[in-house]
C-alpha cells in the first residue's frame, strides 16, 4: 500500500510538471497551428521556414488564458493517473499471488532469471497490468484531451462537466472505436513487447556481463529501447488522440477544421496519405508540412 501511495505522489508530481508540454503536443497533433511560419535557423544553421516550437506555443496561449490556461485537462488527467496506479498495482499483485500460488501445488515451473521465458512471463504480466489500467481510466483520458481542444473553438464544455460527463460516458467511451481506445492499446502493447525483447538481446548477447558498470549499462540500454520503441509506435498515439476528439462536438473535431473519421483505420489511412504520421512528435526544430498551404483565418495547414 505504501508503495502504491509512493507511485502516485510521484506521479501526480510528474503529470503536473509534464502536463503544459502534453497540452501543446495535443493541439499541435489535431493539426492547430496558431502561429504563422517564421524564418528561423535549422539544426544545421541553415535559414529555413519553421513552425513555432514549444516555447512561442506555450507563450501564444498564456497570452490568451494566462499561465494557467497551460493546464487545462489536469484534472482528468490527475485522476487517471491515480486510478490506473491503483489498477495497475492491484492487477500485478493478483498476478504474482496467483504465480506463488502455483509455484506452491507443483503446477507451474519458475523461468530462470534473466532468460528469455522469463522476460516473456514478466512482460505479459506487465501488458495484462497496463492494459487493465488503461481501459478503466480511458474515458478521463478522453475528456483530458477534449478539454484541451476547446482550446481551438473557445468552448467550455467540458470545464465544470468532468465528474458527470465521466459517469455518463463511461460505457461508451470504453467499448467505442471513436474515443480511440483500440489504437491506444495496441500502442501500449507493441511498445511494451518491442521495448522488452530489444534490451533483453542486446543485454544478452551485446554487453559483457564480466565488465564493470554492467548495472548501468543494461539499465541504460532498457532506456534507449524504450525510447526507440515509443517512435515507432508513436503513430497509435496520434491516431488515440485523434479519434478521441473526432466528431464529438467541438470545433477541433468538427468540419471544416478536422476530418470526420467513421473508425481509427480510415484515420489511419488518411494521415498515412498526408504524410503526417508524425504530426506533433517533435516540438522543436517543427518544419514546414510539405505541399500545404497555411490558412490565417482557420490557423491550420490545408
Amino acid at each position: 500500500m505504501a508503495d502504491t501511495c509512493g507511485q502516485v505522489l510521484l506521479g501526480s508530481g510528474l503529470t503536473v510538471l509534464s502536463h503544459p508540454l502534453m497540452y501543446i503536443k495535443v493541439l499541435v497533433q489535431v493539426g492547430h497551428e496558431p502561429l504563422p511560419p517564421t524564418l528561423g535557423r535549422n539544426m544545421f544553421g541553415r535559414q529555413v521556414y519553421q513552425l513555432p516550437g514549444l516555447f512561442a506555443y506555450a507563450k501564444h496561449i498564456i497570452q490568451i488564458d494566462g499561465k494557467s490556461g497551460l493546464f487545462k485537462g489536469l484534472t482528468p488527467r490527475l485522476c487517471a493517473g491515480t486510478i490506473g496506479t491503483i489498477v495497475h498495482s492491484r492487477v500485478l499483485q493478483v498476478q504474482y499471488a496467483h504465480q506463488v500460488l502455483q509455484s506452491v501445488v507443483g503446477s507451474s515451473q519458475k523461468a530462470e532469471d534473466g532468460s528469455l521465458q522469463h522476460v516473456v512471463n514478466e512482460t505479459t504480466k506487465e501488458m495484462i497490468a497496463r492494459s487493465c489500467a488503461t481501459i478503466v481510466t480511458h474515458p478521463f483520458h478522453v475528456i483530458t484531451l477534449r478539454c484541451m481542444v476547446q482550446f481551438i473553438g473557445r468552448e467550455v464544455k467540458y470545464r465544470s462537466v468532468v465528474f458527470f460527463s465521466v459517469v455518463f460516458l463511461l460505457p461508451f467511451m470504453c467499448l467505442s472505436t471513436h474515443s480511440g481506445l483500440i489504437p491506444r492499446l495496441l500502442g501500449d502493447v507493441l511498445s511494451l513487447w518491442i521495448c522488452n525483447m530489444l534490451a533483453h538481446f542486446i543485454n544478452t548477447y551485446a554487453i559483457d556481463d564480466s565488465t564493470s558498470h554492467t548495472g548501468e549499462i543494461k539499465n541504460c540500454s532498457q532506456a534507449v529501447t524504450g525510447f526507440f520503441a515509443s517512435m515507432l509506435t508513436y503513430p497509435f498515439v496520434l491516431v488515440s488522440n485523434l479519434m478521441a476528439v473526432n466528431n464529438c462536438g467541438l470545433a477541433g473535431g468538427l468540419p471544416p477544421y478536422a476530418a470526420v473519421y467513421p473508425n481509427w483505420l480510415h484515420c489511419w489511412s488518411h494521415l498515412s496519405r498526408e504524410g503526417s504520421m508524425s504530426r506533433g512528435n517533435s516540438l522543436f526544430f517543427r518544419k514546414l508540412p510539405a505541399g500545404k498551404m497555411y490558412a490565417i483565418e482557420q490557423k491550420r495547414f490545408f
